[in-house]
């Protein structure tokens, strides 16, 4: 009975990457992707990404530490905002991000008239939209991979009179290293794909904002041919991202 709905149900995930490889311009993929504004738009995607992913990791572990291994009051509230951008839309994240960090913002104001820094319609304001989507996946790989871990270990390098800095660093973190390594990979192809958060708050100026999915929906208005070609690129980043993730998130135990 639940064969042919699953059938169905696995017709429609593959049948549209299936249209998207059957009417990619082979014959001029090469050509395509050599394009300045596609080698532009390309660069800017994956430095951004990686800056974001940087980010992340620098502000995401310690969050995850402290949501797996401190008890605090409203802990649960905490870790249900931490996930909000998950589920939120993220042009609403965008709007979100201009109201607190635009020149007019709570914080935005207050940057640009303290230290000149201005992040709206910016590539550093690209980092900040990717970041703010693409940290919650970072955050729950390693609070798991956290709880996960044996305390044990950790009990004993203390016991042992290691410091708590020494513990976290030679003890924790190759303990939760695997879920580090996954967490950051899917931070990573989360922000290399950000849209909507990137095209409000930061805009879609090239050179400086446009990465490539805002290439793809803007060359879709004008050059099919070319938006397919910036999707298979992409298609092909999110294939080799699950390819290295399989053995956590594909097979089966």
């Amino acid at each position: 009975m639940l064969v042919l709905p699953a059938l169905l149900g696995l017709a429609f995930l593959v049948l549209p990457l299936a249209g998207l490889l059957i009417r990619a311009p082979w014959a001029t993929l090469l050509v395509r992707l050599a394009e300045p504004q596609v080698l532009e738009a390309l660069r800017l995607s994956l430095v951004c990404a990686t800056v974001a992913t940087a980010l992340c990791l620098l502000l995401g572990v310690p969050l995850a530490w402290l949501l797996a291994r401190v008890s605090f009051p409203g802990r649960r509230v905490v870790r249900a905002l931490v996930t909000v951008p998950l589920v939120l839309p993220p042009v609403v994240g965008g709007v979100a991000l201009l109201l607190v960090l635009g020149r007019r913002g709570l914080v935005g104001q207050w940057l640009e008239s303290a230290f000149g820094i201005t992040l709206p319609f910016t590539t550093a304001g690209v980092v900040v939209a990717e970041a703010f989507v693409a940290m919650p996946f970072l955050v729950i790989s390693v609070e798991g991979a956290l709880r996960a871990a044996d305390e044990r270990l950790e009990e004993a390098a203390a016991t042992l009179g290691a410091s708590r800095w020494t513990v976290f660093r030679r003890v924790t973190l190759p303990l939760v290293m695997p879920g580090v390594v996954a967490g950051a990979v899917l931070c990573w192809a989360r922000a290399l794909g950000e849209f909507g958060a990137t095209i409000t708050f930061a805009g879609n100026f090239p050179g400086t904002t446009r990465t490539m999915p805002l290439a793809v929906y803007l060359a879709l208005e004008t050059e099919p041919e070319a938006a397919i070609v910036l999707s298979l690129v992409l298609l092909a980043v999110s294939v080799i991202i699950l390819a290295s993730l399989r053995d956590r998130w594909v097979t089966s135990p």
